[in-house]
């Protein structure tokens, strides 16, 4: 493995990490497993690999392929948590981020949608019984969130958010929660905290901060959300069939991530149509204003 460069380890080590997380394991539990020294484990996440058989062993007890591992081709991600910590990975150093996240992007959240969004997530946890695996994944997964969040605001890449306004009536009608039986004082409460988070948006739409653009798409939007990483010239794709908002999904589905340039171009001309015919501005604020006034809790 001498030829390869050694950004592409780096790559590997991040990758290695992310499926360890997702599959719940500590560094200890999974060099036990290997039955190499913990310190080899952490080498191999910074990227310090020599052999290809410790490489092919640590796939195997992931239930990754090599492919997957090695970043050929496209990245297939089973759970929640080992595809935001590669979301988070690539952000990292991100110039550019264009994103349609439901029912906004996370990055643009307030810092009290935190809160919320884990009321929501343990609420789902437990809607037909408790769930140990999505119960046990929701803290490492707030932890990842909040740390692409504070990495976001300190560095404040370009960030371009396309918002769907029928999401966001449902925000604004049913609140963040993650089942339908909560009490009625409990609807009010979660539909106060929502109307709170829109207006967040309607500010920001009003404030035009620099490097953040949001627009409101009025037409139908995928069912998928995606978003668009640039950095010196290169782009990489992420598909999630993840939710972290209405009716939050955190344990079903598999999420997608590639270079492909067939994938990218045409991801890349559906947020093109959907800016394009997208509310902005002054015009997309005074939209949400009429979606406050007609669905809001008063």
């Amino acid at each position: 493995m001498a030829d390869v460069e050694p950004n592409t380890f780096i790559e590997i080590g991040e990758r290695l990490r992310a499926h360890r997380m997702g599959r719940g394991l500590s560094p200890e539990v999974l060099a036990s497993r290997l039955q190499i020294s913990r310190a080899a484990l952490y080498r191999a996440e910074r990227g310090e690999i020599s052999k290809i058989d410790m490489l092919l062993a640590i796939s195997r007890e992931l239930g990754a392929s090599l492919a997957t591992l090695l970043g050929a081709g496209t990245e297939y991600l089973d759970n929640a948590v080992s595809f935001f910590e590669r979301m988070r990975q690539l952000e990292h150093d991100a110039d550019q981020i264009i994103g349609l996240f439901s029912p906004v992007s996370y990055l643009l959240t307030s810092p009290n949608y935190d809160e919320m969004l884990e009321q929501a997530l343990r609420e789902s946890a437990l809607v037909s019984g408790e769930h140990p695996e999505m119960l046990a994944s929701i803290d490492p997964l707030l932890a990842i969130l909040k740390r692409r969040k504070a990495r976001f605001e300190l560095r404040k890449p370009l960030i371009a958010s396309i918002i769907s306004s029928a999401d966001l009536e449902r925000f604004l009608r049913d609140g963040l929660g993650g089942r339908h039986d909560l009490s009625p004082d409990v609807v009010q409460e979660r539909r106060r905290k929502t109307l709170r988070e829109v207006r967040y948006i309607v500010a920001m739409l009003r404030e035009q901060p620099i490097g953040v653009q949001i627009v409101i798409a009025r037409e139908p939007i995928p069912a998928t959300s995606f978003q668009i990483m640039r950095q010196n010239g290169n782009s990489t794709l992420t598909i999630s069939p993840f939710r972290l908002g209405q009716d939050p999904n955190i344990q079903l589905g598999v999420g997608q991530i590639t270079t492909a340039p067939e994938a990218l171009e045409l991801h890349e001309q559906i947020a093109h149509r959907l800016w394009e015919g997208s509310l902005k501005g002054e015009e997309a604020a005074n939209h949400l204003d009429g979606l406050i006034d007609r669905f809001g809790i008063k």
